[in-house]
């Protein structure tokens, strides 16, 4: 037994002592070969490495490369149907409808026309009511401010000539098969209109949108107004062209603009020349004064008794006068300020531009609130003795 097991290691250790001479002679006949290898052929050998490894390199960006489009290209599919919920569930549905009545009416159409064109049908009641879908969705997402009441209208009309010509395939066999036909006609349209095409919107989107139309609605109709006011002004060369009156209105009776003065707001200058300056004061007077009267310390009218001398005359006798047409509009006189307006006014225009407005100087409250000069002073005195 013993003797067994000392032949079993002669023979391991005759192997290990082989594979040791073995490996020693490769190793010198590697040393040989490469001692005998010219400057060229290690240049060769270096180069054919440097090689491997620069494919071995590219083979690893690739491979890395095609790794983060596949990560990129799964991230925006994931990103893509989590905004997309609502067409993932509702978009099948409509592929079902689509597949279910398109072969019925093209069988349809073959019976009723007897021909291979009837096979065309469901170009005029699928396609039909699903081009007019597809055109609402468009043109919401592209043009929201556009209106789609004729593209919704075109869907319904197409829908229920789809629902309509269903019914009667299914008709000539069972009442039953006629309704299925037609509900499974149009499944997927109603579908599509009442989510996709049609999102609902949150209170805040409707209360936001019902403003807007408010206002569009009260721009258009101040619009109309200015335009029915506005004042022809004609070229030497005969062109026309309306005249606007700027500032700030409001929509009176009838529909006509009437000048409004908002507190609060800071007063408007434009340089205007002395004539505009006159105009302004002697409407501010007439507002605020009232009609004016020529009669005399003692009560005399000299007008009202032919005295061709008294403070106030016409070029043209009575005869010769034109009188007010009936229907002719009323020229709307500018509204007067208050006093408090006034001091507000002058407050706000102090506060705002202090270099351009001087409360001490009665000609520059005059110019920057465009008032009389009755008011300026007045206006000028008060901040005097406020200020002392």
């Amino acid at each position: 037994m013993s003797t067994w097991r000392e032949e079993r290691r002669r023979d391991k250790a005759a192997d290990a002592e082989q594979k040791r001479a073995d490996a020693k002679a490769a190793a010198e006949a590697e040393a040989i070969r490469t001692a005998a290898m010219t400057e060229a052929d290690r240049e060769a050998e270096a180069q054919r490495f440097q090689q491997q490894r620069e494919r071995e390199q590219q083979r690893q960006e690739d491979k890395r490369r095609r790794a983060e489009r596949r990560r990129a290209a799964l991230s925006a599919l994931r990103t893509w149907a989590a905004r997309h919920v609502v067409d993932l569930l509702i978009y099948p549905i409509a592929l079902v409808s689509f597949v279910l009545a398109a072969p019925a009416m093209a069988d349809y159409g073959s019976e009723v026309y007897g021909s291979g064109l009837g096979v065309l049908l469901p170009g005029i009641t699928e396609l039909g009511m699903w081009a007019f879908a597809v055109a609402v969705q468009v043109s919401r997402t592209r043009h929201p401010e556009r209106p789609v009441w004729s593209l919704q209208v075109g869907v319904w009309v197409f829908g229920g000539v789809a629902f309509a010509l269903n019914a009667l395939h299914g008709l000539a066999t069972q009442w039953e098969h006629g309704a299925v036909m037609g509900i499974v006609a149009v499944a997927g349209v109603v579908a599509h209109q009442l989510t996709v095409a049609s999102p609902p919107r949150s209170r805040v989107e409707r209360a936001d949108a019902r403003i807007a139309r408010q206002a569009t609605r009260k721009v258009t109709r101040v619009r109309k107004a200015a335009v029915r006011q506005a004042v022809a002004e004609i070229d030497r060369d005969g062109t026309a062209r309306l005249v606007y009156a700027p500032g700030r209105y409001v929509l009176g009776k009838r529909r006509r603009l009437e000048a409004a003065i908002v507190p609060g707001l800071p007063v408007e200058s434009t340089p205007a020349d002395e004539g505009d300056a006159l105009d302004r004061e002697l409407a501010d007077l007439l507002a605020t004064t009232g009609e004016w009267t020529t009669a005399d310390a003692d009560g005399v009218d000299p007008v009202a008794e032919g005295d061709e001398h008294g403070p106030v005359a016409t070029l043209d006798h009575s005869g010769d006068q034109r009188e007010s047409r009936v229907g002719r509009a009323p020229i709307q006189p500018r509204p007067g300020r208050s006093i408090e307006q006034l001091r507000a006014e002058l407050r706000a225009a102090v506060e705002a531009d202090p270099p351009r407005v001087d409360p001490t100087s009665a000609e520059s409250i005059r110019k920057a609130l465009r008032c009389s000069a009755a008011r300026a002073r007045q206006l000028r005195d008060e901040h005097g003795r406020d200020a002392r």
